[in-house]
């Protein structure tokens, strides 16, 4: 990650900002250098996105689900 991407989340964190929060945290999953590390950002963005209803849920849930980070339940339709 690099310095700004690094900055730009730790203001974002203090501000309480969910929006930034869960664009930054996509934003470090696509430059991540491993699938672990993708698997951590995506993961944060998906919970920001939850906690504040955040149309963005479902899109993170299938990446996740995707990298077998993640779950389909019978619920799901599966």
């Amino acid at each position: 990650m690099t310095q700004t991407l690094d900055q730009a989340l730790l203001d974002a964190h203090e501000r309480a900002d969910s929006d930034a929060l869960i664009h930054l945290y996509q934003q470090a999953a696509q430059e991540a250098e491993t699938e672990q590390a993708t698997g951590f950002f995506l993961t944060h963005a998906y919970v920001f996105a939850l906690e504040c209803g955040d149309t963005r849920a479902a899109s993170l849930r299938h990446e996740l689900v995707q990298l077998g980070r993640e779950t389909l339940s019978p619920a799901d339709g599966v």
